[in-house]
Protein backbone atom coordinates (compact mmCIF):
# COMPACT_ATOMS: atom_id res chain seq x y z
CA UNK A 1 0.00 0.00 0.00
CA UNK A 2 1.34 3.44 -0.90
CA UNK A 3 2.03 5.93 1.91
CA UNK A 4 -0.97 7.89 3.12
CA UNK A 5 0.38 11.25 1.96
CA UNK A 6 0.65 9.89 -1.59
CA UNK A 7 -2.96 8.74 -1.38
CA UNK A 8 -3.92 12.25 -0.30
CA UNK A 9 -2.01 13.77 -3.21
CA UNK A 10 -3.86 11.53 -5.67
CA UNK A 11 -7.20 12.78 -4.34
CA UNK A 12 -6.10 16.40 -4.39
CA UNK A 13 -4.91 16.21 -8.00
CA UNK A 14 -8.10 14.56 -9.35
CA UNK A 15 -10.51 17.12 -10.81
CA UNK A 16 -13.84 15.38 -11.40
CA UNK A 17 -15.98 15.25 -8.27
CA UNK A 18 -17.30 11.71 -8.68
CA UNK A 19 -13.82 10.44 -9.60
CA UNK A 20 -12.19 12.34 -6.72
CA UNK A 21 -14.59 10.87 -4.19
CA UNK A 22 -14.26 7.36 -5.63
CA UNK A 23 -10.48 7.53 -5.19
CA UNK A 24 -10.94 9.03 -1.73
CA UNK A 25 -13.26 6.23 -0.62
CA UNK A 26 -10.99 3.51 -2.03
CA UNK A 27 -7.94 4.92 -0.26
CA UNK A 28 -9.92 5.23 2.96
CA UNK A 29 -11.06 1.60 2.66
CA UNK A 30 -7.47 0.44 2.07
CA UNK A 31 -6.21 2.43 5.07
CA UNK A 32 -8.99 1.18 7.34
CA UNK A 33 -8.46 -2.44 6.27
CA UNK A 34 -4.76 -2.18 7.06
CA UNK A 35 -5.48 -0.63 10.44
CA UNK A 36 -8.08 -3.31 11.24
CA UNK A 37 -5.40 -5.91 10.49
CA UNK A 38 -3.16 -4.33 13.10
CA UNK A 39 -0.84 -2.58 10.66
CA UNK A 40 0.59 0.92 10.99
CA UNK A 41 0.95 2.07 7.37
CA UNK A 42 3.55 4.64 6.35
CA UNK A 43 2.49 8.30 6.33
CA UNK A 44 5.17 9.56 3.91
CA UNK A 45 5.78 13.12 2.70
CA UNK A 46 4.52 15.01 -0.35
CA UNK A 47 4.12 18.60 -1.52
CA UNK A 48 0.38 19.15 -1.92
CA UNK A 49 -0.89 21.57 -4.57
CA UNK A 50 -1.70 25.14 -3.58
CA UNK A 51 -5.18 24.54 -4.97
CA UNK A 52 -6.77 21.12 -5.44
CA UNK A 53 -7.80 20.10 -8.94
CA UNK A 54 -11.33 21.17 -9.79
CA UNK A 55 -13.77 20.36 -12.60
CA UNK A 56 -14.48 23.02 -15.24
CA UNK A 57 -17.93 23.53 -13.70
CA UNK A 58 -19.30 24.98 -11.51
CA UNK A 59 -18.26 28.52 -12.27
CA UNK A 60 -16.73 29.96 -9.09
CA UNK A 61 -17.88 33.45 -8.14
CA UNK A 62 -17.21 35.88 -5.34
CA UNK A 63 -19.61 35.12 -2.47
CA UNK A 64 -21.51 38.36 -3.07
CA UNK A 65 -22.02 37.48 -6.75
CA UNK A 66 -23.55 34.03 -6.21
CA UNK A 67 -27.27 34.34 -7.12
CA UNK A 68 -29.60 34.07 -4.15
CA UNK A 69 -32.71 31.95 -4.58
CA UNK A 70 -35.71 31.64 -2.31
CA UNK A 71 -35.36 28.38 -0.33
CA UNK A 72 -39.13 27.82 -0.38
CA UNK A 73 -39.16 27.27 -4.16
CA UNK A 74 -38.08 24.13 -6.06
CA UNK A 75 -35.29 26.11 -7.71
CA UNK A 76 -34.20 27.42 -4.35
CA UNK A 77 -34.04 23.93 -2.88
CA UNK A 78 -31.98 22.72 -5.85
CA UNK A 79 -29.62 25.64 -5.28
CA UNK A 80 -29.36 24.65 -1.62
CA UNK A 81 -28.48 21.06 -2.51
CA UNK A 82 -25.90 22.35 -4.99
CA UNK A 83 -24.35 24.58 -2.34
CA UNK A 84 -24.10 21.67 0.09
CA UNK A 85 -22.52 19.48 -2.61
CA UNK A 86 -19.93 22.21 -3.19
CA UNK A 87 -19.18 22.45 0.51
CA UNK A 88 -18.80 18.68 0.78
CA UNK A 89 -16.42 18.46 -2.19
CA UNK A 90 -14.27 21.18 -0.65
CA UNK A 91 -14.36 19.30 2.65
CA UNK A 92 -12.99 16.17 0.94
CA UNK A 93 -9.99 18.18 -0.22
CA UNK A 94 -9.62 20.03 3.08
CA UNK A 95 -9.31 16.79 5.03
CA UNK A 96 -6.87 15.16 2.62
CA UNK A 97 -4.89 18.42 2.50
CA UNK A 98 -4.69 18.40 6.30
CA UNK A 99 -3.21 14.90 6.11
CA UNK A 100 -0.73 15.75 3.34
CA UNK A 101 0.34 19.29 4.27
CA UNK A 102 1.45 18.83 7.86
CA UNK A 103 3.42 15.57 7.80
CA UNK A 104 6.35 17.50 9.30
CA UNK A 105 4.41 17.53 12.59
CA UNK A 106 4.61 14.18 14.36
CA UNK A 107 1.13 13.04 15.30
CA UNK A 108 -0.27 9.81 16.78
CA UNK A 109 -1.65 7.31 14.29
CA UNK A 110 -5.12 8.04 15.65
CA UNK A 111 -4.94 11.51 14.09
CA UNK A 112 -4.71 9.93 10.64
CA UNK A 113 -7.42 7.39 11.46
CA UNK A 114 -9.80 10.24 12.30
CA UNK A 115 -9.15 12.37 9.23
CA UNK A 116 -9.20 9.46 6.80
CA UNK A 117 -12.61 8.56 8.22
CA UNK A 118 -13.75 12.18 7.94
CA UNK A 119 -12.56 12.41 4.31
CA UNK A 120 -14.36 9.15 3.52
CA UNK A 121 -17.60 10.47 5.03
CA UNK A 122 -17.32 13.80 3.22
CA UNK A 123 -16.91 11.82 -0.01
CA UNK A 124 -20.11 9.94 0.79
CA UNK A 125 -21.86 13.24 1.56
CA UNK A 126 -20.87 14.73 -1.81
CA UNK A 127 -22.26 11.71 -3.62
CA UNK A 128 -25.49 11.82 -1.61
CA UNK A 129 -25.98 15.45 -2.63
CA UNK A 130 -25.18 14.64 -6.27
CA UNK A 131 -27.76 11.86 -6.17
CA UNK A 132 -30.35 14.32 -4.82
CA UNK A 133 -29.52 16.86 -7.52
CA UNK A 134 -29.82 14.26 -10.24
CA UNK A 135 -33.17 13.12 -8.84
CA UNK A 136 -34.32 16.71 -9.44
CA UNK A 137 -32.99 16.78 -13.02
CA UNK A 138 -29.90 18.78 -12.10
CA UNK A 139 -26.24 17.99 -11.37
CA UNK A 140 -23.19 19.36 -9.59
CA UNK A 141 -21.79 22.11 -11.79
CA UNK A 142 -25.16 23.24 -13.12
CA UNK A 143 -25.09 26.39 -10.94
CA UNK A 144 -22.44 28.88 -9.95
CA UNK A 145 -20.73 28.29 -6.61
CA UNK A 146 -18.86 30.12 -3.87
CA UNK A 147 -15.19 30.83 -4.71
CA UNK A 148 -14.16 31.50 -1.13
CA UNK A 149 -14.30 27.95 0.19
CA UNK A 150 -10.54 27.41 -0.08
CA UNK A 151 -9.60 30.69 1.60
CA UNK A 152 -9.28 29.10 5.03
CA UNK A 153 -6.86 26.54 3.58
CA UNK A 154 -4.77 29.25 1.95
CA UNK A 155 -4.68 31.33 5.10
CA UNK A 156 -3.64 28.41 7.31
CA UNK A 157 -1.31 26.63 4.87
CA UNK A 158 1.60 27.14 7.29
CA UNK A 159 -0.29 26.96 10.58
CA UNK A 160 -1.42 23.52 11.71
CA UNK A 161 -3.28 24.73 14.80
CA UNK A 162 -4.85 27.53 12.79
CA UNK A 163 -6.16 24.96 10.32
CA UNK A 164 -7.68 22.87 13.12
CA UNK A 165 -9.27 25.93 14.70
CA UNK A 166 -10.79 27.44 11.56
CA UNK A 167 -11.84 24.50 9.39
CA UNK A 168 -13.48 21.93 11.69
CA UNK A 169 -14.10 24.14 14.73
CA UNK A 170 -15.52 27.18 12.89
CA UNK A 171 -16.57 26.27 9.34
CA UNK A 172 -17.82 22.75 10.03
CA UNK A 173 -19.32 23.80 13.35
CA UNK A 174 -21.36 26.32 11.39
CA UNK A 175 -22.87 23.39 9.54
CA UNK A 176 -24.21 22.10 12.86
CA UNK A 177 -26.00 25.42 13.31
CA UNK A 178 -27.70 25.62 9.91
CA UNK A 179 -28.38 22.02 8.88
CA UNK A 180 -31.46 21.50 11.11
CA UNK A 181 -33.15 24.42 9.31
CA UNK A 182 -32.34 22.89 5.94
CA UNK A 183 -33.74 19.54 7.01
CA UNK A 184 -36.98 21.25 8.05
CA UNK A 185 -37.31 22.91 4.64
CA UNK A 186 -36.97 19.60 2.81
CA UNK A 187 -39.35 17.92 5.26
CA UNK A 188 -41.93 20.59 4.42
CA UNK A 189 -41.34 19.91 0.72
CA UNK A 190 -41.79 16.15 1.37
CA UNK A 191 -38.40 15.45 -0.23
CA UNK A 192 -37.61 12.20 1.57
CA UNK A 193 -34.33 11.56 -0.28
CA UNK A 194 -32.90 14.97 0.64
CA UNK A 195 -34.07 14.67 4.25
CA UNK A 196 -32.42 11.26 4.64
CA UNK A 197 -29.17 12.53 3.07
CA UNK A 198 -29.07 15.64 5.25
CA UNK A 199 -29.80 13.58 8.36
CA UNK A 200 -26.71 11.46 7.60
CA UNK A 201 -24.59 14.55 7.00
CA UNK A 202 -25.81 16.21 10.20
CA UNK A 203 -24.99 13.17 12.35
CA UNK A 204 -21.54 12.61 10.86
CA UNK A 205 -20.46 16.26 10.82
CA UNK A 206 -20.62 16.25 14.63
CA UNK A 207 -17.77 13.74 14.56
CA UNK A 208 -15.68 15.90 12.23
CA UNK A 209 -16.04 18.92 14.48
CA UNK A 210 -15.13 16.66 17.41
CA UNK A 211 -11.96 15.50 15.64
CA UNK A 212 -10.94 19.12 15.22
CA UNK A 213 -11.58 19.87 18.89
CA UNK A 214 -9.79 16.71 20.05
CA UNK A 215 -6.60 17.34 18.10
CA UNK A 216 -6.64 21.09 18.77
CA UNK A 217 -6.75 20.35 22.51
CA UNK A 218 -4.05 17.70 22.03
CA UNK A 219 -1.73 20.27 20.47
CA UNK A 220 -2.50 22.82 23.19
CA UNK A 221 -1.63 20.19 25.80
CA UNK A 222 1.58 19.29 23.98
CA UNK A 223 2.70 22.94 24.11
CA UNK A 224 1.14 23.84 27.49
CA UNK A 225 -1.20 26.42 25.98
CA UNK A 226 -4.61 27.66 27.11
CA UNK A 227 -7.03 26.23 24.50
CA UNK A 228 -9.66 28.95 24.82
CA UNK A 229 -7.27 31.88 24.45
CA UNK A 230 -5.35 30.25 21.60
CA UNK A 231 -8.60 29.45 19.78
CA UNK A 232 -9.78 33.06 20.07
CA UNK A 233 -6.44 34.37 18.79
CA UNK A 234 -6.34 32.00 15.81
CA UNK A 235 -9.94 32.60 14.77
CA UNK A 236 -9.46 36.38 14.95
CA UNK A 237 -6.31 36.00 12.85
CA UNK A 238 -7.63 33.68 10.15
CA UNK A 239 -11.43 33.95 10.08
CA UNK A 240 -12.47 37.17 8.39
CA UNK A 241 -15.84 37.63 10.05
CA UNK A 242 -17.64 37.42 13.35
CA UNK A 243 -19.24 34.11 14.28
CA UNK A 244 -22.99 34.38 13.75
CA UNK A 245 -25.58 33.11 16.22
CA UNK A 246 -27.86 31.31 16.79
CA UNK A 247 -25.51 28.49 17.74
CA UNK A 248 -26.44 24.84 18.07
CA UNK A 249 -25.09 24.67 21.60
CA UNK A 250 -26.16 21.06 22.17
CA UNK A 251 -24.33 19.68 19.12
CA UNK A 252 -21.34 21.96 19.64
CA UNK A 253 -21.03 20.65 23.20
CA UNK A 254 -21.34 17.09 21.90
CA UNK A 255 -18.42 17.87 19.59
CA UNK A 256 -16.32 19.22 22.46
CA UNK A 257 -16.68 22.96 21.84
CA UNK A 258 -17.95 24.83 24.93
CA UNK A 259 -19.78 28.19 24.74
CA UNK A 260 -16.80 30.20 25.99
CA UNK A 261 -15.00 29.26 22.76
CA UNK A 262 -17.50 30.83 20.37
CA UNK A 263 -19.74 33.34 22.15
CA UNK A 264 -16.90 35.85 22.72
CA UNK A 265 -16.32 35.80 18.95
CA UNK A 266 -19.97 36.36 18.07
CA UNK A 267 -21.19 39.57 16.51
CA UNK A 268 -23.92 41.04 14.38
CA UNK A 269 -27.53 40.04 14.22
CA UNK A 270 -28.49 36.39 14.60
CA UNK A 271 -28.82 34.66 11.25
CA UNK A 272 -31.79 32.52 10.32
Amino acid sequence: MKPLAEMALEVLTTADGRAKTAISRQHAADWQAARAAGETPAIGHVTPPVMPARPDAPELLSPRDVPRRKPGTPQGRIAMLHAVAHIELNAVDLHWDLIARFTNIKMPIGFYDDWVKAADEESKHFNLMCDCLEAHGSHYGALAAHAGMWRAADDTADDFMGRLAVVPMVLEARGLDVTPGMIKLFQQAKDKQAVEALDIIYAEEVHHVAYGSKWFHFMCGRHDLDPTGVFHDLVRKYFHSDLKPPFNEEKRAEAGIPPDFYWPLAGGKPSV
